[in-house]
């Protein structure tokens, strides 16, 4: 198609759709997301007109965010009060989430170990030189965690069972303390992520005991930031970790 600009802003209804369809179940994620990835990315050609210096034809791409459609029961559900799966759309992209952690008395311990865990990973429990916990760049995400039941249970219990072993059995302080541990539970880099994934780092984690109030807050806050920027399960969707000192 060739237009000038002047021939484009001449139409009544300068717009153009291209519609795809897809019947419910032809997507991917197991059946429980059903997810579509689409891509479009028009490219341009520019002629100069005849007296006017530059590249011509000139041709650029445009950079669009690619969408995403999915229809997940475990996602939030855009309609209220409907109880079917219409799911949404949202653009794919890897969104950040948000810790913060203020100097004292305010600090939220849950972000200071967050925080420890990626400023000074050798100082952290268990011990590993090698230590590197994902979620700090775009290239190297973490992944949610939810449709895994068994596998999520088993990143918490690892996870206690290593409270345990560097802090105590008494680590809990009369249950005024969690085993507070990063990477999340419900994401698939947890702390059992290595028996799971063979080719993953052993020991790629953190734990600590936290006050109890603020850990529990912290997970409120990631549920919410789940719900919010509507996180799939799997190695389709990615987040990060900012850590707002």
């Amino acid at each position: 198609m060739t237009r000038t600009f002047s021939e484009l802003r001449s139409m009544p209804s300068a717009y153009f759709a291209h519609t795809v369809r897809y019947a419910p179940g032809q997507g991917t994620g197991a059946g429980a997301t059903d997810v579509v990835f689409g891509v479009y990315e028009p490219v341009v050609t520019a002629t100069l007109p005849p007296g006017w210096v530059g590249d011509s034809p000139a041709v650029a791409k445009l950079p669009l965010l690619a969408p995403r459609w999915d229809a997940g029961r475990y996602l939030r559900n855009p309609t209220g009060g409907s109880t079917q799966p219409t799911g949404a759309q949202v653009p794919s992209a890897t969104w950040p989430l948000s810790c913060s952690a203020p100097r004292p008395p305010h600090r939220s311990a849950e972000a200071a170990h967050d925080k420890k865990a990626y400023t000074t990973p050798g100082a952290t429990k268990p011990l590993n030189h090698n230590k590197k916990i994902g979620g700090q760049v775009p290239s190297d995400p973490l992944h949610r965690l939810y449709l895994d039941d068994r596998r999520r249970k088993t990143n918490h219990a690892r996870a206690v069972a290593n409270c345990r072993r560097y802090f105590g059995p008494n680590y809990t302080e009369n249950n005024t303390k969690d085993c507070d541990e990063f990477p999340f539970r419900s994401t698939y880099e947890g702390v059992a992520q290595s028996e799971f994934d063979l080719h993953a780092e052993k020991n790629n984690f953190s734990v600590l005991p936290v006050i109890s109030r603020q850990n529990q807050d912290a997970g409120i806050l990631l549920g919410q930031f789940y719900k919010k920027n509507r996180v799939i399960d799997g190695m389709d969707d990615g987040f990060l970790i900012e850590i707002i000192s």
